[in-house]
């Protein structure tokens, strides 16, 4: 398998890329601690003319509150350890199949296409990763994550208006470099945000501060947020990706990805809590 990398953000870079033996472009809506928010209906534009699939990875945007078939994307793939558990209950994860894309145009599958039609790539999950690898919801791990499907709404709505009252504090405190959410007017991918996921762009924000010293006096200094790596927990976590699901980067690579020693990650904004 080859992986090409293109800035998603820009449809035109994966055009470039796709050839013949292309078979699918990959993204995430919103790319954590990025929080770049690809240009989903100009991939799905390019991804047609191709005839590949497009996958989504929606673990920022759940549906609902992204429509993902509506815009194309033809296999949805997310953590349904974060918003749809809603309290780190239980680990899993969901791959939804739309049924749009015709598996014929896929060498891998085309056979599978004749029998089983738009059911084809489900066909083979069932018989690979679930039957032969074992890759399932354990039966109590599924029924914690049925729990937590009656809150969902609920909680992304209470999560998603919060982050953005935390965003808009952040910005106006002279203490912070930058803030970074495609909430705010002033983000680059603020219109794209709006076009795909309306009033809720996710509720993770990321924010710069001096250095990575004045990082951690930061985040030493909060009394209800806690030091964590995870989205929609049942309370508010906060990390230095740079020291944290960074650290094995070199220091030109971290700069490159936009996780460099300056940024601190907001992960889920629902409690409140003084700064």
């Amino acid at each position: 398998m080859e992986t090409r990398y293109a800035d998603l953000t820009r449809p035109e870079q994966a055009a470039r890329l796709v050839d013949s033996r292309t078979r699918a472009i990959f993204l995430e809506t919103i790319t954590n601690p990025q929080l770049e928010v690809a240009d989903i209906q100009g991939l799905f534009s390019v991804a047609k003319a191709a005839k590949i699939t497009l996958i989504a990875d929606t673990t920022m945007t759940p549906p609902y509150l992204f429509a993902a078939k509506d815009f194309g994307v033809d296999i949805e793939v997310l953590s349904s350890t974060k918003w749809i558990s809603g309290g780190s209950t239980s680990v899993g994860g969901v791959i939804i199949d739309y049924g749009s894309f015709d598996w014929k145009n896929n060498p891998k599958l085309n056979r599978d296409s004749v029998k089983f039609g738009p059911f084809a790539f489900l066909s083979r999950l069932r018989r690979e990763v679930y039957r032969n690898i074992g890759g399932c919801l354990s039966a109590h791990n599924a029924y914690m994550q049925s729990l937590g499907l009656e809150t969902l709404t609920l909680r992304l709505d209470k999560a998603c208006a919060n982050t953005f009252k935390v965003a808009e504090f952040l910005s106006k405190n002279t203490k912070v470099n930058s803030v970074n959410f495609p909430g705010l007017a002033d983000s680059p991918y603020y219109q794209t945000a709006r076009k795909q996921f309306g009033d809720k762009p996710g509720a993770v924000l990321t924010f710069d501060l001096a250095n990575k010293e004045q990082c951690f006096k930061f985040m030493n200094n909060l009394k209800l947020i806690r030091r964590a790596t995870n989205l929609q927990d049942n309370r508010t976590l906060i990390i230095h990706p740079g020291s944290t699901i960074f650290c094995e980067y070199s220091e030109e690579q971290k700069k490159e990805m936009g996780s460099g020693k300056r940024r601190c990650v907001w992960l889920w904004g629902l409690r409140k809590a003084k700064i």
